[in-house]
């Protein structure tokens, strides 16, 4: 099958004169067809190729269609039924050009035939011939008056032109055809404010409170116009008088506090706040939108956060069983680098939704700043019982655990985090997770399973340094496979030359197989690049100098570590004896 559906590309690919890919096209989007009159037997003939075409079509023969369709305008070249079947072709092979001349012509030869047209239209906006686009959607506009969606193209056009006057021509033509409606008239009020004629925007939400007397959010607007305006009473009477009907109304309490806030009433402004933030019968959905306007004007003014914080603090104290308002709280600390203040919230978010996994993550983020693996640990232990398949809180629980000096932990919870591993995981995440339970293995002695987790963590990540570098390190302290411990410890030093770490790694193993002369050269990077100048590094300096017979730099650097605190079992000995000894 898939031979034959190359062999057709091609055969009609050298029937239109150039390469490309196609679909079918569905017999019931072939509009009907308006043609030059023709002889009978023309006609006959005509009919036949334009049918055959259709069935070539439909058996998936597009080259055999194709060629048919060739033969019928052979017959008629101004036949707009082909004509327009062919554009299709030459779309489809990517020959936009070819595609639009058969397409004008089609839409020429055929004026009325409302389906050309739309083709047409669309395949100017595709190649944003934004121009020829409306001047023809401008001609279906007075062809097709019973069709409705050249309409709002053009509309969709001028308000992305910007082109104001327009788009309200445009409005008023839907709204003969379609009648006065709420979306038709919010449009037009829209328009109107971006044109700065207020007058106008006035008058259309003035019209829809008198077609709608019972929709009390369009006298909010216009009350809103009002305050834009400089008619502070008038937006005062029209907030008032829906406040009346609907005392909780959300967007009337909003605006009557603005109001409060614009005519210099602050503690009416406070009141009011509280009257519609601290309320139980306004959503959590409309106090969310609120503070986020809030917020957002509050970014633009320029003003500190003392005044939102003061407000979220009031609103998350009172009993809530929805978590949103208290997690935009702390989404909004986390970007003022109030972490630490956004604990509260987030434990408030944990304790309503368990399984809000974001919040966990943000409490574990909190905890990570101050190194606290005991929160880390009191975060994460519920987070995987709610949510058993957020693997990150798995790592994070890991790690606090080995923090925390459980290594039995460490190994069940990344046991059980390799557990709900999906496709969707990044083999990265998994290989970290070998890398964790390799290294508890090594704490424990257990060197056959850290290296049996090793190696699985190298078949997921096998540029995972860290892996890399500790499975080297603890086969160079064995004394065995010594060759595979090089091989991975110098990708390390090629990935990472500076790391001090690996280069102390990569020398110690050059040590180990007698290359004193390499290992002083990489060891000697290692200290350059140690900022911490950690005893084990400045221990094995000193036996890789004593091995060089520079005893003097040997002393002084087994004397330095002794000074860091080493814990080595041979140090003093070393010193003692002046020269190296093997533990």
């Amino acid at each position: 099958m898939k031979k034959k559906q190359i062999g057709w590309l091609l055969g009609l690919a050298l029937l239109i004169g150039s390469c490309g890919t196609t679909s079918k096209v569905k017999k019931d989007s072939v509009p009907t067809a308006t043609r030059h009159e023709l002889s009978a037997e023309q006609q006959r003939k005509y009919d036949y190729y334009f049918l055959e075409a259709v069935r070539q079509e439909q058996k998936l023969d597009y080259t055999a269609a194709f060629g048919m369709l060739k033969h019928c305008l052979d017959i008629d070249p101004e036949a707009a039924s082909a004509l327009y079947e062919m554009s299709h072709y030459y779309q489809y092979l990517r020959q936009t050009p070819k595609a639009q001349a058969v397409l004008e012509k089609a839409v020429n030869n055929a004026p009325d035939n409302y389906w050309y047209a739309q083709k047409l239209s669309n395949l100017y906006l595709q190649q944003d011939s934004l121009d020829k686009a409306t001047t023809l959607l401008e001609q279906m506009v007075t062809r097709f008056p019973g069709k409705q969606d050249p309409l709002f193209t053009l509309l969709d056009i001028y308000g992305k032109q910007e082109q104001y006057p327009q788009v309200i021509n445009t409005l008023n033509r839907l709204e003969t055809r379609l009648g006065k409606s709420e979306q038709l008239s919010m449009e037009k009020f829209r328009t109107y404010l971006q044109m700065k004629d207020n007058s106008k925007a006035l008058h259309e939400i003035e019209s829809l409170i008198h077609e709608y007397p019972t929709e009390l959010r369009y006298q909010v607007i216009l009350g809103d116009v009002y305050m834009q305006n400089g008619k502070k009473q008038e937006a005062y009477n029209l907030y008032q008088k829906v406040l009346k009907a609907e005392p909780t109304n959300p967007s009337a309490l909003l605006s009557m506090a603005s109001y409060y806030d614009q005519t210099g009433q602050k503690e009416l402004y406070r009141q009011q706040l509280d009257t519609l933030l601290l309320n139980d019968g306004v959503p959590s959905d409309t106090k969310v939108n609120i503070m986020q306007q809030m917020i957002s004007a509050n970014e633009q003014a320029g003003k500190d956060s003392t005044q939102l914080i003061s407000l979220f603090d009031r609103m998350i104290k009172e009993d809530m069983d929805d978590a949103k308002v208290p997690m935009l709280y702390a989404q909004y600390l986390f970007t003022k680098n109030l972490q630490d203040k956004a604990v509260p919230a987030l434990e408030q978010v944990v304790n309503i939704d368990p399984t809000n996994k974001q919040a966990r993550l943000m409490l574990v983020s909190a905890a990570i700043k101050h190194e606290d693996y005991k929160q880390i640990i009191k975060v994460c232990e519920p987070g995987i019982e709610a949510t058993p398949d957020a693997v990150p809180l798995y790592y994070y629980l890991a790690i606090a655990y080995s923090q925390a000096e459980q290594p039995d932990s460490v190994l069940s919870v990344s046991k059980r985090a390799l557990t709900h591993i999906t496709a969707d995981t990044k083999d990265e995440v998994v290989s970290d997770f070998y890398n964790i339970m390799g290294d508890t293995y090594q704490a424990k002695k257990m060197m056959k399973e850290a290296y049996a987790a090793y190696d699985s963590a190298l078949v997921y990540n096998p540029d995972n340094t860290g892996v890399l570098n500790n499975y080297a390190y603890y086969l160079s302290l064995e004394r065995r496979d010594l060759d595979k411990a090089e091989e991975m410890s110098y990708r390390t030093v090629k990935a990472e030359p500076g790391n001090a770490t690996f280069l102390d790694t990569y020398a110690w193993i050059l040590f180990e197989k007698g290359r004193y002369t390499e290992a002083r050269l990489y060891m000697d990077d290692a200290l350059k690049n140690d900022t911490e100048q950690s005893s084990v590094l400045l221990e094995h300096a000193g036996d890789i100098y004593s091995k060089l017979g520079d005893t003097e730099r040997a002393m002084k650097y087994w004397q330095q570590a002794l000074e860091k605190g080493s814990d080595s079992k041979t140090l003093k000995q070393k010193i003692k004896a002046r020269k190296y000894i093997a533990e």
